[in-house]
């Protein structure tokens, strides 16, 4: 069984804790008074994934739910150790957030290596915003990402299948790579 170790990072109030407890099926609710996560909060979870073989591929998954303060980017190469994926979240209703969100990008994306299939962009409408799927003024590296609108109010079951997805591929890439390191020791 594979493990995958996502981090969610964003700015601060874009709904990363949300979006962490709905895709690890960790509450119902999606509600609530907004509390600024401290640190980091590691979310369990199973996921079934087919592979590229057609055969199914379990997984256990960690969502690794990062604190939007950058109070707390001294911590970061610590979550950013043997992550397999990193899922960046924004709120498209707050300008300030497109330019944050490049400023994640470079810290967890592109000074760490990380390929752009192991990325998801997640523009997060929070209840009552009216979302807006508009077209957004992402820069030209944000823009080769796979970017999904989430309202957990209108679609919840949309913005799932999107992330469980987004898990599969990260299983096909981890699947790939042990495959990949298990024929370079028999040959």
């Amino acid at each position: 069984m594979f493990k995958a170790k996502i981090l969610i990072v964003g700015p601060s109030e874009s709904g990363k804790s949300v979006l962490a407890n709905f895709l690890s099926d960790a509450t119902e609710s999606i509600g609530g008074e907004y509390s600024p996560t401290q640190g980091v909060r590691i979310l369990e979870f199973e996921f079934q994934s087919v592979s590229g073989f057609g055969k199914n591929a379990g997984c256990e998954a960690e969502l690794w739910d990062c604190a939007g303060d950058t109070k707390f980017e001294s911590c970061w190469p610590a979550l950013m150790k043997d992550s397999s994926g990193v899922v960046l979240v924004f709120n498209p209703d707050m300008p300030s957030h497109l330019k944050e969100i490049e400023t994640w990008y470079s810290s967890f994306v592109s000074t760490q290596g990380v390929q752009d299939s192991q990325c998801l962009l997640i523009a997060h409408h929070k209840p009552g915003s009216g979302a807006d799927n508009r077209r957004l003024g992402l820069s030209p590296q944000l823009s080769k990402l796979n970017l999904i609108h989430s309202n957990l109010e209108e679609d919840p079951e949309e913005v799932r299948q999107e992330f469980r997805r987004y898990l599969g591929s990260v299983v096909k890439s981890l699947s790939e790579s042990r495959e990949r390191e298990e024929m370079s020791i028999i040959n």
